[in-house]
């Protein structure tokens, strides 16, 4: 259970990393480029512990698929990203991967 706590924190500071990276405005606003910076340290640290639990595929796979699902949303709420099927059906199809590869690790 410990390793899964790891992981939801590790992905929850990279998509936080992620989006001071777009409110950063390429690097010209202070504040944001360093919470980009402490945000991706802070997400390869918890990714670290995580892996201590998990198989480095899979862990992985999760981290990025789940972060990818997240910003996705997060660009199309806050940031007004354009929506579209074909948007929609790519992001379920991220999901079902990151679901088909914990189904197909029995040590998770």
């Amino acid at each position: 259970m410990q390793g899964w706590l790891y992981l939801i924190i590790a992905i929850l500071f990279e998509v936080a990393g992620t989006t001071a990276m777009k409110m950063s405005d390429g690097y010209t606003k202070v504040v944001p480029s360093v919470l980009m910076f402490v945000f991706y340290i802070l997400s390869l640290v918890e990714q670290t512990y995580a892996l201590k639990k998990f198989d480095l595929s899979v862990a992985y796979a999760i981290w990025a698929g789940v972060g990818t699902v997240l910003i996705s949303i997060v660009g199309i709420f806050f940031f007004k990203e354009s929506v579209s099927a074909l948007k929609v059906v790519s992001i379920l199809f991220i999901v079902m991967g990151v679901v088909g590869l914990h189904l197909s690790n029995k040590t998770l």
